[in-house]
């Protein structure tokens, strides 16, 4: 599916600091997130009315990725800060997938999914990305689906926390860590150089926040049933 998105050589949000940032249309978001329009962070602030304007003045993604190709050798990027990979009917577009992963090839380019990994197909494209230098974080809403995730073993892990967390590791065992951005100890994720962009065996936690934070909180206390590995 041809999505449309929107790109910024040079951020203005706080949180990711002056990078290259992304943003794909709505429609983008697959169903199996419970974050749907439902506590997601893009939903509040400016962000939402930038989010809102990618489907009618966005670009193809043929022009993104020769966005990201011009991208200086080593840079590190922001692909959807609101948004997912693009799909058709909760498939992921691993055609497109491919095209965006080649223009990336020397750049440092991170992003996150909800789309459902019960799905092999879905694997498939997200391993493709983790294998070839681009890094497709998987969305976990809590901590068990975080442990179920990090199983699977093609991509790192981010997992969704209550706004007054202090877990430190699963029920698995496996440590998070908390991101320096959130806690304060970096102001963006460009001082923090990328944790988000690394290989790594850590799950990185993001703490409920933003306008929809309590919302979000009852996600993460499975309050409100996810269906991504259910």
């Amino acid at each position: 599916m041809n999505m449309k998105t929107r790109f910024v050589l040079k951020s203005r949000n706080k949180k990711t600091g002056p990078i290259p940032v992304t943003t794909t249309e709505r429609k983008s978001c697959p169903d199996s997130c419970p974050l749907k329009r439902n506590g997601c962070y893009g939903d509040g602030g400016p962000l939402a009315f930038r989010w809102n304007e990618v489907s009618t003045m966005g670009k193809p993604w043929k022009e993104l990725c020769g966005d990201i190709s011009g991208l200086n050798p080593g840079q590190l990027w922001r692909h959807n800060q609101a948004g997912d990979l693009p799909h058709k009917n909760g498939i992921i577009d691993f055609k497109a997938v491919k095209s965006l992963v080649k223009a990336n090839k020397g750049r440092r380019g991170f992003t996150y999914t909800h789309h459902d990994m019960r799905i092999a197909a879905n694997r498939k494209a997200v391993k493709h990305c983790n294998e070839n230098g681009f890094t497709v974080n998987l969305s976990a809403n809590n901590l068990s689906e975080a442990d179920a995730l990090a199983k699977l073993g093609i991509a790192p892990v981010a997992v969704l926390l209550p706004e007054d967390s202090t877990d430190s590791v699963t029920p698995g065992g496996v440590p998070i860590v908390l991101c320096p951005v959130t806690t304060g100890r970096t102001e963006s994720c460009e001082s923090c150089r990328g944790l988000c962009a690394r290989k790594r065996k850590t799950i990185v936690g993001f703490r409920a926040h933003g306008n929809t934070k309590k919302k979000a909180t009852f996600i993460a206390k499975g309050v409100l049933r996810n269906a991504n590995m259910d």
